[in-house]
């Protein structure tokens, strides 16, 4: 026959363990505080976009006029400039230019490029510990693809449209000390049930009359009290008193100590 539990038997589990799943969440909160505002080293982005997009037609009768397929060949050339923006090719010179001491590999997993759908806009971010050297690096990429194109494409269509710019009181974007307690709550909170629950399920004492019967499958007889020892302390005013023994009755002086 397979165990049950109740929602009521759910909810004195939880009541009777309550300090200690209180000390879970506490602590995994606290612990989240402290690495996420005195361990983990906060980062910074700085972004800038340029546009694929060549020189527009001009026609005598008509003016100036849109090539479509113009601006679709340049849609579809996003995909492989986001990935010559990350090329080796690319980074070397920008580390070479801005003196960094990095691997173009490392760079490239602090860059991300990133474009709308059917959209000729490209958004260059950087990552870095130094919000000044995020904007130096965002906008030193941006120009090298930039002067690389021409030779790597044979095509000049990318125009920069805004310039990274470093804020004056820049705020990190990682860490995040909210989400990071929020999710230690709620991870310590479950760590805490989760204990509980087998602390629970591990103690095998018996202290009450419902555990009796749910762990011998007795039914309760009786229940003996438990008494102090001054409970059953004997009372000096009864000691002059006649008691009863053996069928006769025996007096106990206090003064002299000799029954009658």
């Amino acid at each position: 026959m397979e165990e049950t539990i109740s929602l009521k038997e759910i909810f004195e589990v939880v009541k009777k363990r309550l300090l200690l799943i209180v000390s879970f969440t506490a602590a995994a909160a606290l612990i989240a505080a402290i690495v996420s505002f005195f361990i983990l080293t906060p980062i910074y982005q700085s972004s800038t976009q340029f546009i694929v997009n060549q020189s527009l037609k001009e026609d005598s009768n008509q003016g100036i006029q849109v090539d479509t397929n113009t601006i679709r060949t340049n849609v579809e050339l996003i995909n492989t400039y986001n990935v010559i923006i990350t090329s080796n090719a690319i980074l070397t010179e920008v580390i070479d230019e801005l003196k960094l001491s990095t691997s173009p590999e490392a760079l490239a997993g602090n860059i991300q490029v990133s474009s709308e759908q059917n959209s000729q806009v490209v958004t260059v971010t950087v990552k870095d510990p130094d919000p000044k050297l995020a904007t130096e690096i965002a906008n030193t990429t941006v120009l090298v693809f930039q002067d690389r194109i021409p030779d790597l494409m044979n095509v000049d269509n990318v125009k920069i449209l805004s310039e990274a710019v470093t804020k004056e009181n820049p705020s990190p974007v990682e860490p995040k000390p909210t989400l990071n307690i929020a999710i230690a709550i709620v991870l310590g909170l479950m760590a805490g049930v989760g204990v509980a629950f087998l602390l629970e399920y591990l103690d095998t004492s018996v202290r009450t009359e419902q555990d009796v019967q749910e762990k011998l499958g007795l039914p309760i007889l009786g229940v003996i009290s438990t008494m102090e020892a001054e409970d059953i302390r004997l009372d000096p005013s009864t000691i002059n008193n006649p008691v009863k023994q053996g069928g006769f009755a025996h007096v106990q002086s206090k003064k002299t100590g000799t029954q009658q």
